[in-house]
């Protein structure tokens, strides 16, 4: 008779035990020898036998079923064919080795199924294919179990997103870090969002611009969602805390969320359109937003008065945009007393960095500690000396008080860093507000505004606002008495009375 040979693996642990393809193929070849089969073809091939798409399988079978000649489709186990219980192909060659048209060798297993097999072997063939079942679930559960388990313990199962890189450590373990170049751009994204004065084909413009990078829009709207930036990762709708460095903060994360809340109620009229003050500014007598709109090339900005007419005036941009540039004029800072506050920050800043280094040690040895506690409750459980529910207990427990640890040195890490550069920023920017507002784009000039100011307001003919702090200090302190008070604080080198001054400013 005719042999077909049939070898198949799936998984490396098939490859370990002895069912490696050419163990199996070596196998059936001998068993061939011994019947006196003719080999008429050998197939080999690595596929799962447990999922409806087997390529490789449905050829083999066309194979066998359209063959002219009786032929005995030979393989080592049953399991090797098969482990759904519910395969139509295997069901198909169970009724031709019936109808005698072909004859099914398992040769590992003993069994032969032809014509002539009685209602005992039947019934073992049967069983052979409920255990090939069984064994592949209970494979798939130990693998649920173990990703379950990895998911507790803040492992993330599968490619992580851009920004961070998968990579395999020294010690041959899988892990995730923060990519060097994709990650301060992923913050990036972030933090220009956050601001509320760009759009998403705005940040799509600067990378392009700034990063030669170009990236669908439903890629950046994607990430802007993606809690794995800041340290949480979802799993199946439930949220985990990761155990990889955040790219971003939770605060910075929520700020995007609220501003995406906000773009989704207001109406996108003008939104394409080069207005530097849209959505910027509301009325102070009806509270309805103030509206741009273009008449004979000039831009003029008026209420809509949809709650009732109260004789709004209307306003050319460029009767606005001088008043504003009189609040960025007067936040100016003398040259000599910006120096000196700069380097006064600096020794400042000195004193912070010991403090963090004290703080920054206390807190990775209690991260280790709470480590070392997760690992030794693993191995009591594995060891039976507590119970699931225990675990669990315990588990949540230590991953909360994880979770806090990692959210404090993140949090001190980001102060840090910011402070002296913050500071040092704000005071520059109060200072060149004027220059930069004069010289910059209408995004630009937008975010400027929303950094600033806030209330933005039109009552009648007047322009109503508020400076955000610490700006609002910076425009009480060039009106007069605290600038002077300032200088001869320097003039007589008294740092503690600067220092005072410093923490009215900044604070």
């Amino acid at each position: 008779m005719k042999a077909i040979l049939l070898a198949r693996v799936s998984t490396e642990e098939q490859k370990e035990a002895g069912n490696s393809l050419p163990a199996q193929v070596e196998r059936l070849k001998k068993y061939c020898h011994n019947k006196n089969f003719e080999i008429i073809k050998i197939c080999s091939f690595d596929e799962s036998a447990y999922s409806n798409k087997r390529n490789e399988f449905d050829k083999i079978i066309d194979f066998v079923l359209n063959h002219e000649d009786k032929v005995a489709l030979c393989c080592d186990k049953v399991d090797r064919l098969t482990r759904n219980t519910f395969d139509k192909r295997v069901a198909q060659l169970y009724d031709k080795a019936l109808q005698d048209k072909i004859e099914l060798h398992f040769v590992s297993d003993g069994q032969i199924l032809t014509s002539q097999i009685s209602a005992v072997e039947k019934f073992q063939f049967n069983i052979s294919l409920g255990l090939a079942k069984y064994y592949s679930d209970a494979i798939s559960d130990n693998v649920k179990r173990a990703q379950e388990q990895m998911v507790r313990k803040g492992i993330w199962v599968a490619k992580a997103p851009i920004g961070y890189q998968n990579i395999t450590d020294p010690n041959g373990n899988k892990t995730i870090i923060v990519d060097e170049y994709h990650g301060p751009i992923v913050t990036k994204i972030f933090e220009m969002y956050a601001t509320g004065a760009y759009s998403l084909q705005l940040i799509i413009d600067s990378l392009d611009k700034n990063y030669g990078i170009k990236v669908p829009k439903g890629f950046i709207g994607k990430a802007l969602s993606n809690p794995f930036y800041y340290g949480t990762m979802i799993v199946k709708g439930v949220q985990y805390p990761h155990s990889y460095p955040p790219i971003i903060s939770k605060d910075l994360f929520d700020k995007v969320q609220a501003v995406k809340a906000s773009y989704k109620k207001k109406p996108a009229k003008h939104a394409g359109r080069p207005y530097i003050y849209r959505g910027l500014m509301r009325c102070g007598d009806c509270g309805l937003a103030i509206t741009p709109e273009m008449h004979k090339g000039y831009v003029y900005y008026h209420c809509t008065q949809y709650k009732g007419k109260h004789g709004a005036k209307w306003f050319r941009e460029e009767a606005i945009t001088s008043e504003v540039e009189k609040i960025f004029k007067r936040m100016h800072i003398p040259e000599e007393i910006l120096q000196q506050v700069t380097d006064e920050l600096n020794v400042m800043n000195q004193d912070r960095i010991e403090f963090h280094n004290n703080q920054l040690q206390q807190l990775i040895k209690e991260q280790k500690r709470i480590a070392k506690m997760l690992d030794n409750l693993y191995l009591d459980k594995l060891e039976g000396r507590i119970t699931v529910s225990q675990y669990d207990k315990f588990y949540q427990t230590l991953k909360e008080q994880i979770s806090e640890v990692n959210q404090s040195l993140q949090r001190l890490h980001e102060s840090d860093e910011n402070y002296y550069i913050t500071s040092q920023y704000l005071l520059q920017l109060a200072s060149k507000s004027y220059e930069l507002f004069k010289s910059s784009e209408v995004e630009e000039k937008r975010v400027l505004i929303k950094t600033v100011l806030s209330n933005f307001e039109i009552t009648g003919e007047n322009m109503l606002w508020k400076a955000k702090k610490p700006f609002s200090n910076f425009l009480n302190c060039t009106e007069g008495f605290l600038w002077r008070h300032t200088r001869d604080a320097l003039r007589t080198f008294n740092w503690k009375k600067l220092t005072n001054i410093l923490k009215i400013i900044l604070i």
